[in-house]
């Protein structure tokens, strides 16, 4: 959009102080907490390393599990605290074991944390969220959850699964902004990072968080917000609400369904089977016949998003995007099709009728 005049965008009136409170509460009510919700006032790798840099001290063991580089980063800033970090590395882009975390945990009982991250746009995996964080809370581990991809594909439930910390961004399954981020912390999480040496006067400390916010009454935020990111966060909660997480989530996995009956009718191999695939995006294995220079040097329809997997393991992964507001028939169908047009550009047999078959098969039956 080159020649869109974006003048309508300077001088936006400040977020009301008396608003943020409200937002904050809506978002709980979509997490399914009671817990403190924190507006983070940056995208969510930055409420990430602050959750690492506020948990991180000399004398405590974690157990960190790695199945994508953001794995790898939130380890990274706990060792960088002086925590003894156990990386459980699950198979290159493939979920983590349950099996994998129990053998893990019984090596290290001292362990008194443990980080995942629930879904991954960069591998379309899906990790077994809800019994690790059982197994976890049996032990009395306190649990962080990278719930940033996830939450609005799949049902995150805080309290009911008795997760510690959840961070969220708006900006993939929820269709929000980028540049604002929210986090829940529960009672339990509050005590284990309030302590005498805490990180303090840093946008990384939570603890500052809570002193300067939270414990003055949830007016305004403290530093300079930005009013952008905020009415737009508002209003991709007015468009949640509106129609309703349930539906949100059903309409992720009908287009995941969907993605995956018909690459499967194209004769394409899946990256992992249904029960360990997110809703996010659908991942294959790329035929020997096609590179990813193939894929990248094709010019794609304006809705199709077709893009190669992200981190170790990934390097011959093709990721079909049905995220947010592409998790729809006509977002689905345009993947296809560009990937079709691949095919029949290389000179490959494939039976796009029957790929398109199953699409309709799949949101027919739904109506």
């Amino acid at each position: 959009m080159p020649n869109r005049d974006w003048t309508s965008l300077l001088d936006v009136p400040a977020f009301p102080a008396d608003a943020y409170a409200p937002l904050a509460d809506r978002i709980a009510a979509l997490l399914g907490t009671k817990n403190d919700v924190l507006l983070i006032q940056a995208e969510a790798v930055v409420a990430l390393e602050a959750v690492a840099t506020s948990l991180a001290r000399p004398n405590l063991t974690a157990l960190n599990i790695v199945t994508s580089p953001y794995g790898t980063w939130f380890g990274s800033r706990l060792t960088r605290g002086g925590t003894k970090v156990n990386n459980l590395q699950a198979e290159a882009a493939k979920p983590v074991l349950l099996e994998q975390v129990e053998e893990a945990l019984d090596a290290a009982p001292e362990t008194k944390i443990l980080a995942l991250v629930h879904a991954e746009s960069a591998s379309g995996i899906l990790n077994p969220l809800e019994e690790i964080v059982a197994l976890a809370r049996q032990r009395g581990i306190l649990t962080i959850v990278d719930a940033v991809a996830s939450v609005g594909g799949h049902q995150l439930q805080v309290d009911k699964l008795g997760i510690d910390i959840a961070v969220i961004g708006p900006q993939k399954s929820l269709a929000g902004p980028a540049g604002v981020s929210a986090l829940s912390v529960s009672p339990q999480a509050w005590a284990f990072l309030d302590r005498d040496d805490a990180p303090r006067d840093s946008i990384l400390s939570l603890i500052d968080q809570k002193k300067q916010w939270l414990e003055k009454g949830r007016g305004a935020l403290p530093g300079t917000p930005a009013p952008l990111e905020f009415y737009a966060l508002q209003a991709a909660v007015d468009r949640l609400e509106a129609e309703g997480m349930a539906s949100i989530i059903a309409r992720h996995a009908s287009a995941a369904r969907a993605t995956r009956d018909a690459m499967t009718a194209l004769g394409a191999t899946l990256w992992v089977p249904e029960n360990e695939a997110s809703a996010l995006v659908t991942t294959i294995a790329l035929p020997h016949e096609i590179s990813l220079d193939d894929v990248l040097a094709r010019p794609l329809p304006q809705q199709a998003d077709l893009t190669p997997g992200v981190g170790p393991g990934a390097e011959r992964i093709l990721r079909f995007n049905h995220t947010g507001c592409r998790a729809t028939r006509d977002a689905v169908t345009a993947n296809i099709e560009a990937y079709c047009s691949i095919l029949t550009h290389l000179g490959i047999q494939h039976d796009k009728q029957a790929g398109l078959s199953a699409i309709a098969k799949i949101y027919d039956q739904s109506k």
